[in-house]
């Protein structure tokens, strides 16, 4: 029996670690490429294309949330659960792009900007390739199989970059941008289709899909509750202020986006497959859900801090002074993204024990207090509009831990004395390092030391401090570290 939990500790931080590289990898990629084309295109040509993916973005639940999870969860799947949701995805992928394509028009005129009606008709395009990974991505999932989509999301991201990238330097401006996204899909769904040997049989059942749908249907409306708030201040600002500032927001949200996803991400991938084993046991998904929440509070905190700190020599190096206005954006934006992984693992307990109507009850709650935040915040102007977004996911926090008080008996204060030492060693760390900006040296400069002296001292105060987080994560890293403290 010990042997069995060992071996299954093992298999999850081996997904996790996977996973990680997948994000790292393929994000860190894509993020490298993102800041080369920010050199070389404008602001208003990013804003373009940042308002044709809010609408894609929403669409794409409708392709991949719900069914895809439902592949995960379910115990007993077969190839008649398998082929029936990928001909649904599909076949819902193909409608929503014909309503995009007729549809384009009227959202050119709603911003009135008449370039968006034939990027919105090719950005769309992506919905019909995401479906076909559907399947594919769920099974790699369900089976923990991380390395496969870690490789096909590595290569697809440094082809559509260079390719990206290519074009930018040709001069075709927001087509750069467009074309590397069609890419991306192409190259994902073609890697895919060769790592993965399932193939769609014709085979259909509407009673299969009631089942699968009776547990992914919740999700799949707590995912698009999600997007569209998560969009909406996009399709705000968008419509309210010039592409411009659109621009800078969604610049702004994209730095601490990067650093959060790649943790954020992991854990939600490799976590509900795991927890979903033990969903029998509440115990075990308690222990689990609690060390996966100290663990990425002690990495996230200090990230999202750092980040602050190094805010502006990190544009000012990275993207030079055209894009300065983005510097505040990531500096508030920044508190709003470090509760992420928090949420992500309350949200990810309650899924793996089938409870997704909780999980739905929560979104309604949480989106519609944000949807009463921003509506106040509009009359603050667009600092009104970003600091509402921080408030409304600290209110976020307290909604999603309010079940796990009775279902998992972990509540507010077990939770707050889980995080409290990585927030505070974290802010710490903050105050230790901001001097070093007042020195007067050159950006990469100032950055580098900043950056060396924060991990120094972040990671140094919590050996000495002796931080359980800290032990725990030397222990994962390290083989037989545990053995040979004792």
């Amino acid at each position: 029996m010990v042997k069995e939990h060992k071996s299954e500790k093992q298999q999850i931080l081996s997904s996790l670690i996977w996973k990680f590289l997948e994000r790292i990898g393929s994000k860190g990629i894509n993020f490298i490429v993102q800041m080369v084309l920010a050199r070389l295109l404008f602001p208003s040509e990013y804003g373009i294309v940042a308002l044709v993916l809010v609408f894609t973005d929403i669409a794409s639940v409708f392709v991949q949330s719900g069914v895809g999870t439902s592949l995960i969860q379910k115990k007993d799947l077969d190839e008649v659960d398998i082929s029936s949701v990928f001909y649904l995805s599909l076949s819902i992928a193909i409608l929503l792009y014909t309503l995009f394509y007729f549809g384009a028009p009227a959202i050119s005129r709603f911003y009135d900007n008449v370039a968006l009606v034939k990027v919105t008709r090719v950005l769309a395009f992506s919905l019909i390739l995401g479906s076909f990974n559907t399947v594919q991505t769920a099974l790699l999932s369900k089976n923990m199989q991380f390395k496969a989509l870690f490789l096909s999301n590595l290569v697809a991201a440094s082809i559509s970059g260079v390719i990206g990238i290519s074009l930018a330097f040709m001069n075709f401006g927001v087509w750069a941008l467009v074309l590397q996204q069609i890419i991306r899909q192409v190259t994902i769904s073609i890697i895919l289709f060769i790592v993965v040997k399932w193939r769609p049989k014709f085979l259909f059942s509407f009673n299969k899909v009631k089942i699968l749908y009776s547990f992914g249907w919740k999700l799949m409306v707590s995912s698009l509750i999600e997007q569209l708030y998560a969009n909406l201040r996009a399709l705000v600002v968008g419509k309210k202020y010039s592409p411009e500032t659109l621009a800078y927001y969604n610049r702004g949200s994209t730095f601490p986006g990067f650093l959060i996803s790649n943790v954020s991400g992991s854990i939600q991938s490799v976590l509900f497959p795991a927890l979903a084993v033990h969903q029998d046991s509440l115990e075990r998904i308690k222990n689990m859900t609690r060390r996966s929440i100290v663990t990425t509070s002690f990495l996230v905190f200090p990230m999202m801090v750092g980040l602050m700190v190094v805010a502006e020599p990190l544009v000012l190096l990275l993207l030079t002074n055209k894009w300065a206005p983005v510097i505040p954006f990531i500096q508030i934006l920044a508190f709003s993204h470090a509760l992420s992984p928090i949420n992500t693992a309350n949200l990810q307990a309650l899924n793996a024990i089938g409870r997704s109507d909780i999980y739905l009850k929560l979104q309604i709650i949480k989106r519609s207090c944000g949807l009463v935040i921003l509506v106040i915040s509009l009359f603050f102007g667009i600092w009104g509009i970003v600091i509402g977004e921080v408030i409304a996911q600290y209110i976020a926090l307290f909604v999603n831990i309010f079940p796990n008080r009775k279902i998992l008996k972990y509540g507010y204060r077990q939770q707050a004395k889980d995080i409290l030492p990585s927030f505070l060693l974290a802010f710490a760390m903050g105050a230790v390092v901001y001097p070093i900006s007042f020195l007067g040296l050159s950006n990469l400069i100032t950055m580098s030391i900043q950056v060396i002296v924060g991990v120094i001292f972040y990671f140094g105060a919590a050996y000495l401090l002796k931080m359980e987080r800290f032990s725990y994560l030397l222990e994962a890293i390290i083989p037989f570290y545990g053995k040979r403290k004792k």
